[in-house]
């Protein structure tokens, strides 16, 4: 079994030379990239379709659905990581910056969930 990268940089790095390896370059514009991310979002989504918000809740127990799970998860990070690379975004400093303004749009104590509603 051979090592495998844990972190961002190394894994994007992984698919950039996956890919470049088969010559689909060309064919990862930030278009395409981008339907193929919504495509594989649509397939995670399509795992919970007619689920109960409880059944839902209990998929990663089945081991055929779990595998599901990971599967398309990986599929959605892998095309997120690649969109990533050819716009030339940091996809962990996009994330910081979006969290910070939702902690200044939404501050605790005036933004609660329902049961914070008046």
């Amino acid at each position: 079994m051979t090592d495998h990268p844990r972190d961002l940089a190394a894994l994007r790095r992984r698919l950039a030379e996956f890919a470049a390896a088969r010559d689909w370059q060309p064919y990862h514009t930030p278009k395409n990239l981008a339907a193929a991310l919504s495509v594989e979002a649509a397939e995670l989504l399509e795992i919970f379709q007619w689920l109960t918000p409880e059944q839902s809740t209990r998929v990663m127990t089945d081991p055929d659905t779990a595998h599901r799970v990971r599967d398309e998860v990986a599929d959605v990070l892998a095309y997120l990581l690649q969109f990533c690379e050819v716009l030339g975004v940091d996809p962990l400093a996009a994330l910081e910056a979006k969290i910070e303004r939702n902690e200044s749009r939404f501050p605790v104590g005036e933004a609660g969930g329902p049961e914070g509603r008046d």
